[in-house]
C-alpha cells in the first residue's frame, strides 16, 4: 500500500479523542483548484493552539501564492514531488521534506507529475 494510502486510513488519538482519518471527508480548497484537504485537528478542538491538516495536490496543480498573518506554518512531505516557493526561492518536495513558513512568508506550492501530499501545521 502506497503511504498516501496509509495516512488516508490513518487514525489520530489524544488525551481526549481517537480520530478514525477515513471518517473526514476531502474538503475541496474554495481557493485553488486541485486541491484537496482533510481536517484533521481544528484550531477550535485546541483552543487555537494549532491546526493539522493532510493535504492533497493533483498532478500539475498548486497552491497559489499566499500568506499568514500571525501564523507559521510547517509543511511534511509523505509523497509525490514538487515545489514549495517561499520569499521567491524554491525548495524541492521529496517524502521526508520538512519546511518551516514564518509568518508573513510569502509561499506557493506547486506539485509536478505525481502529485503531491503533505502534512500542513498552523501555529497558533
Amino acid at each position: 500500500m502506497k503511504i498516501e494510502k496509509i495516512f488516508e486510513k490513518g487514525r489520530l488519538f489524544s488525551d481526549k479523542q481517537e480520530v478514525n482519518f477515513e471518517s473526514i471527508e476531502w474538503q475541496e480548497s474554495p481557493t485553488a483548484q486541485g486541491v484537496f484537504l482533510k481536517h484533521l485537528v481544528k484550531k477550535e478542538q485546541t483552543e487555537g493552539l494549532f491546526s493539522y491538516h493532510l493535504v492533497k495536490i493533483l498532478p500539475h496543480c498548486k497552491i497559489p501564492a499566499h500568506f499568514h498573518a500571525y501564523q507559521l506554518e510547517t509543511h511534511e512531505v509523505i509523497a509525490g514531488a514538487g515545489i514549495c516557493i517561499c520569499k521567491g526561492k524554491e525548495r524541492n518536495y521529496c517524502p521526508g521534506t520538512i519546511s518551516i513558513l514564518p509568518a508573513q512568508c510569502e509561499h506557493e506550492v506547486i506539485a509536478k507529475e505525481q502529485g503531491l501530499y503533505l502534512f500542513a501545521k498552523f501555529i497558533p
